[in-house]
């Protein structure tokens, strides 16, 4: 599948956050869209699966698509477990397959606790995982690497990489050397 988007705009009342945006990936791609705080990643992805729309300009491939997607907030059930979370976002989920995947990033004890309970490290890398672990096309995932340490980041990269399979990997990051932590080729949201 072709994905991308020409020409892209998008603002708020007289903010400009995406001007001209242009770029062309397919499946099996992975991308690193990166800007500093407040520079239109968050919108951008948003824009990309029909959340918001578009001022201008065109965005192919992602209607056609299944999606799963990691925001910047987790948006997990919080009542739930890391596990029935994950269950949540197949069409036949095994939750002894799901528990296994997980505790490739998460301590054993913390899976089938709710996620409410959880340090934000552990939902972020939650959150991560069950879209990595949802039946897709393309995985996008917002800033998936803010507030872990290294070994979580890696571990959760290494985990992201092994999940990815032919899918479209895009994420959001604040700096180009983030992509190198997926193998992604950095492309910098110019921002006016």
């Amino acid at each position: 599948m072709d994905f991308g988007c020409r020409d892209l705009r998008k603002r708020y009342g007289d903010r400009i956050v995406l001007d001209g945006l242009t770029f062309s990936c397919r499946s099996g791609d992975r991308l690193c869209v990166w800007a500093p705080s407040g520079g239109g990643k968050t919108t951008l992805l948003r824009v990309l699966v029909g959340l918001e729309p578009p001022d201008g300009g065109s965005v192919t491939g992602f209607s056609r698509a299944r999606i799963a997607m990691a925001f910047q907030e987790d948006r997990l059930c919080p009542r739930l477990s890391a596990v029935t979370n994950a269950a949540l976002v197949q069409r036949r989920p095994d939750r002894d397959s799901i528990a296994r995947a997980m505790a490739e990033i998460l301590p054993p004890e913390c899976l089938r606790q709710p996620v409410g309970e959880l340090s934000g490290g552990m939902r972020r890398r939650a959150a991560a995982a069950r879209a990595a672990l949802a039946d897709s096309d393309v995985l996008l995932l917002d800033e998936p690497f803010a507030g872990l340490d290294g070994e979580s980041r890696d571990r959760t990269a290494r985990f992201l990489l092994s999940r990815q399979g032919g899918r479209l990997l895009l994420f959001t990051a604040h700096a180009p050397e983030e992509a190198a932590l997926l193998d992604a080729e950095p492309l910098p949201l110019i921002t006016p």
